[in-house]
């Protein structure tokens, strides 16, 4: 399984950016998918995830009304549109997958990270 991410960048505070990621090697139409995204000296944390068919979105609390997932299973990837983004979102965001859920740390895909640095 590959997760290919791209998109990230230097941006300002207030601007929008949107990452990719395409994968290959799964049955993308069968994967849920998700962003996590790890911030110098922290932890790797969830942002944001997207069922299978595209129905159902998660986000982590600090960034619902500003970011949104979507995935379009004829090109295998998913987006996270990132709007009206934050200095505190400067981080390493990673693309993953799950086919079983995302309870289950093990089963998880992931991609190789792409930087995103929002300056003040």
């Amino acid at each position: 399984v590959q997760l290919q991410a791209s998109g990230g960048g230097l941006v300002q505070a207030g601007d929008s950016l949107r990452l990719s990621c395409t994968a290959s090697g799964l049955t993308f139409r069968s994967a849920a998918m998700g962003w996590f995204r790890q911030a110098p000296g922290k932890e790797r944390e969830f942002v944001a995830t997207i069922d299978h068919h595209g129905a159902v979105a998660q986000y982590i609390d600090s960034v619902k009304g500003r970011f949104f997932i979507s995935r379009e299973n004829n090109k295998n990837t998913v987006y996270p549109q990132m709007n009206t983004l934050k200095p505190e979102d400067t981080a390493v965001y990673y693309c993953a997958a799950t086919l079983t859920s995302w309870g289950s740390e093990g089963s998880r895909y992931w991609g190789q990270g792409t930087q995103v640095t929002v300056s003040s």
